[in-house]
């Protein structure tokens, strides 16, 4: 029977980043996902903020270019309050081309990843999947998702609240269009949050996400409408892919460690409450979360696993779950026209830039980071 250091469930790029880190540590990582593919299943628009942008070296080749525009919307699609940023602010990834070059770094950096192997449970250090054969890991890494298995088995927190979303992707007509970020508020479409359009002047990502209590006619039959005649939306110029799936926002979880395992990703809980946001969120804590596993597998001391606290992070969100709670509060056109309305004021404006161009989306770890508990490579 194969053994491990760290058995990581889930190749979306939290679970990527976290074995390339676990592995440039020396000890050995295996990444597991049900997916034959890397390029099916995705379930992100695969927006990175210019924070991310600053911090992590991404390929630049596989960013669309840099959108500085936003318009936020009112049901009546009428008069939307323009936001302009003087740099680039939003830049939409290849998603597929990033996990396969996230998938090369970690296995460059030594770990191993299989594909097509499905992760059925684990107790006592032995992993079960379907179709393969166990595996005994020293620890195990959730990065299975909104709704983790590997969080129920090992007895950590899960999520609660969750919106659904979905979207359209495909291609436009090069120089067609200015590149622009089309937000529309509409409880009718996307209760609870948004409908959107993002173009960069080469893709075309088309989407809905809001709280499945309010979506009667269901998420798909939604976005179609809102797909007929979305602001902002050009021609599509070549195929069309359709993405989809849950996005928590109940913020960070509480409990995302013990001595079997960890959480990260949206398994983790890591996804902005206001935005919903994951891409920034899940590259920040992997780097905690690898830190944290290395240097508890070094030294066997449990309390180096209090340093991966959620009730840390959870604090800081204190202002973002309550606009989450607001925002959830919107639940008629008129309610919404109200709430774009008071955006149009100097005041409104300076908060919803700050929401959008800000650089609060995600806590920094660093400090966490600087505790000499904390293993670096």
């Amino acid at each position: 029977m194969q053994t491990v250091d760290v058995l990581v469930v889930g190749a979306g790029l939290a679970g990527l980043h976290t074995a390339r880190l676990l592995a440039r540590r020396d000890l050995s990582v295996m990444v597991v996902d049900s997916r034959r593919s890397l390029s099916s299943g995705i379930r992100t628009t695969g927006i990175f903020v210019r924070r991310t942008l600053d911090d992590f070296d991404l390929p630049d080749h596989l960013l669309g270019p840099g959108v500085r525009d936003v318009l936020l919307y009112p049901p009546s699609r009428r008069a939307p309050v323009r936001l302009t940023s003087d740099r680039d602010e939003y830049r939409v990834a290849d998603m597929a081309g990033v996990y396969g070059h996230a998938r090369r770094a970690a296995e460059e950096a030594g770990a191993r990843v299989v594909l097509g192997v499905r992760y059925i449970g684990a107790s006592t250090g032995l992993v079960r999947f379907a179709g393969a054969e166990p595996v005994t890991a020293r620890f195990v890494v959730g990065a299975d998702g909104a709704r983790s298995r590997v969080a129920r088995d090992l007895g950590l927190d899960v999520n609660r609240r969750m919106l659904v979303g979905a979207e359209i992707v495909h291609p436009i007509a090069s120089g067609t269009t200015d590149p622009a970020f089309h937000c529309v508020l509409d409880p009718r479409v996307a209760p609870g949050y948004l409908g959107w359009v993002i173009d960069d002047g080469r893709h075309a990502h088309v989407g809905v996400a809001g709280y499945p209590g309010g979506m009667r006619t269901g998420v798909r039959h939604l976005l179609d409408e809102f797909a007929a005649d979305a602001p902002g939306r050009a021609a599509p110029a070549g195929p069309i892919e359709r993405r989809g799936g849950p996005i928590p926002v109940g913020g960070v979880l509480r409990r995302l460690a013990c001595p079997a395992g960890l959480l990260v990703g949206d398994a983790a809980g890591a996804v902005s409450p206001l935005t919903a946001g994951g891409l920034d969120p899940c590259l920040r804590m992997s780097e905690l979360a690898a830190a944290v596993t290395a240097g508890y597998l070094r030294t066997g001391d449990q309390r180096i696993l209090s340093r991966y606290d959620g009730g840390a992070l959870r604090a800081r969100f204190r202002g973002r779950l309550l606009l989450r709670r607001v925002f959830a509060g919107i639940r008629s056109p008129a309610a919404a026209e109200a709430a774009v309305a008071l955006l149009r004021g100097r005041a409104g404006r300076r908060v919803a830039a700050r929401v959008l161009f800000g650089d609060g989306s995600f806590p920094d770890v660093g400090p966490l980071l600087a505790s000499p508990a904390i293993d670096h490579p």
